[in-house]
């Protein structure tokens, strides 16, 4: 296994790699899925160290792609010529169902899960509520504490929750180990309250959207602004995220200051990107949200948090004023459905 990727342990006796593979993009949307090729790509981040996996009950055939990976390299698990991994999926209630949801109902789609991955227990599972305007997630969170408690599920987060909402949860008695939340060079939101409440829990900070689905990369330095439709649901995403942040031309300026700092240490403005969250003062997991195609590719993040803090800072200094900006960062929400299909 690589050892350039760092693991963090954020719970007594489980351990996680600091990058951590997504699964959105097998779910559809994102052009044809090879099943063969992707679990062979799961292989080999397996072998690259990135042990730690994210998936979700609502990413169609994902659980059951990951569960065939394990099914197909059980002798090698066995053996020790893999090493354990770790899976994260999500429980996301179907929105039309949020007032009336039963604990029957959660338990069946944990079960739906342990089965589709061919697991005894789940690794963690991360809630999400659509709407906090319908009741009921408190009430739910409770039955998956239940649930956790009866050994279906090891460890309990949530996903892209807000301070005061994690604040209830904590408060109501829920073990929350991490949150998953969308964090980037490109969207801020997490900062302030969110972390400060974090940080005072210990709850966990991991992070998705690290490379806006592709845009923070070379690829789009110098490159008009794309037309639609465009080539697949993440583009679609963070082209909306792109606006939020000012627009596309101020984007194509906080690129020219990242190939800067990439030239200099002779990487790809993507690397620069992963390393402005690894070193941040968000300091858990880090989400990769997409898979590669090829064996070699995998390793091109493999040193992604080896540098130091510094490198950013120029870009840091050269970011638009705060003031502009910050009534759309710190005001985190969680009701459009498009910022929770990744997490």
């Amino acid at each position: 296994m690589n050892s350039q990727i760092r693991r963090i342990e954020i719970n007594p006796g489980y351990s996680i790699s600091r990058i951590i593979k997504g699964g959105w993009h097998l779910a559809g949307g994102h052009g044809t899925v090879d099943k063969k090729q992707a679990i062979e790509d799961m292989r080999a981040f397996v072998e690259a160290g990135i042990t730690t996996f994210d998936c979700a009950d609502i990413y169609t055939g994902v659980e059951e792609l990951i569960g065939n990976f394990m099914s197909q390299y059980k002798e090698a698990f066995a053996s020790g010529d893999l090493p354990p991994i770790q899976i994260h999926t999500k429980y996301v209630p179907d929105y039309d169902r949020l007032a009336a949801l039963t604990k029957r109902d959660t338990q069946a789609v944990i079960d739906k899960s342990l089965v589709r991955l061919g697991v005894e227990c789940l690794d963690m599972v991360q809630f999400a509520w659509w709407n906090y305007a319908i009741p009921g997630h408190l009430e739910t969170a409770l039955h998956l504490t239940e649930l956790r408690k009866a050994g279906k599920i090891r460890h309990l987060a949530v996903t892209n929750v807000d301070a005061a909402h994690l604040r209830e949860l904590l408060e109501a008695g829920v073990e929350v180990v991490a949150n998953q939340v969308q964090y980037s060079v490109l969207d801020h939101r997490p900062e302030g309250e969110l972390v400060k409440l974090a940080r005072e829990h210990g709850v966990w900070i991991l992070c998705y959207g690290v490379v806006a689905g592709g845009f923070l990369s070379d690829r789009y330095l110098g490159v008009p602004d794309p037309e639609p439709p465009l080539e697949n649901r993440s583009l679609v995403k963070y082209r909306l995220i792109i606006d939020e942040f000012g627009g596309y031309d101020l984007f194509q300026k906080v690129l020219h200051e990242l190939k800067e700092i990439a030239d200099k240490h002779n990487v790809s403005i993507a690397h620069v990107a992963m390393q402005y969250i690894c070193k941040s003062h968000v300091w858990a997991g880090l989400l990769s949200a997409r898979a590669t195609s090829t064996t070699s590719r995998v390793f091109r993040p493999c040193t992604a948090c080896s540098w130091t803090r510094r490198i950013c800072n120029r870009f840091i200094r050269s970011q638009p004023p705060r003031r502009a900006r910050a009534a759309r960062y710190m005001s985190w929400r969680v009701t459009k459905r498009a910022n929770t299909e990744e997490s």
